[in-house]
């Protein structure tokens, strides 16, 4: 067994323990692979364990990857999903090469990625990031501003909102973890009493998957136990 093998067993293993936990059902949690900065062969051995879902944050590395895997896994349907920050010059090829992005947290760029998507493609599915931990150094919209930003992108024909994504400030205890994922779970529920169709919690990576599943989390995003340490940045 590959060491990509193993680690994925065994975080399958501790998002189920988790579930069960929450008295969630088994199939109530994604796992997306974080694979930005590991090479398409990382992604094929991973594919090849039954993987399918992949995460990636710079947009041209992300692209030669996906080129890579469709070459070399023609026949396997792989789900891209875009996490990093969105600049207003690459929304077009996120909005057209992607099946999902986490990222969103102003209108304008939702608004591009609406009007960049190939129709042909069907809605992109969207996450709001929401800057949970108020850190001035993080991407997100405040949790003040989040109802408005919400609205505003539910009614983009092109998008589909299904959810809210968050990054909190790294805890380790983990009574801490649930507090930040509990209020993102807050806002969810919140936005969902306004009517908003929602059915995603993007939340949770390897230091603190177990606290997110038990705080409600859909997406799990874990990349380092399962792809190991990062690698250099080949190109953004």
């Amino acid at each position: 067994m590959s060491t990509i093998a193993a680690n994925l067993q065994a975080v399958e293993a501790t998002i189920q323990s988790a579930v069960k936990a929450a008295g969630r059902p088994a199939s109530s949690v994604q796992l997306l692979a974080v694979s930005k900065t590991f090479p398409p062969e990382a992604v094929l051995e991973a594919i090849a364990c039954g993987q399918r879902a992949f995460g990636e944050n710079y947009l041209q590395e992300a692209l030669d990857k996906m080129r890579s895997v469709a070459r070399l896994a023609p026949d396997i349907p792989v789900e891209w999903h875009f996490i990093g920050p969105i600049q207003s010059n690459k929304t077009r090829p996120i909005a057209a090469n992607f099946q999902w992005v986490h990222t969103v947290e102003r209108l304008k760029i939702a608004q591009r990625l609406s009007e960049q998507r190939p129709p042909e493609m069907g809605p992109l599915n969207i996450c709001l990031q929401v800057n949970i931990s108020g850190e001035a150094t993080k991407s997100g919209v405040t949790p003040a501003e989040l109802p408005e930003l919400a609205h505003q992108v539910a009614q983009l024909s092109n998008l589909r909102l299904r959810g809210l994504m968050a990054i909190p400030e790294p805890e380790t205890d983990v009574a801490k973890q649930r507090a930040a994922f509990a209020q993102l779970r807050a806002l969810y529920d919140s936005l969902c009493g306004e009517g908003l169709a929602l059915d995603t919690l993007s939340m949770g990576m390897s230091g603190d998957l177990a606290a997110a599943i038990l705080e409600g989390a859909t997406i799990v995003r874990i990349g380092s136990a399962i792809f190991g340490a990062r690698q250099a940045v080949v190109s953004k």
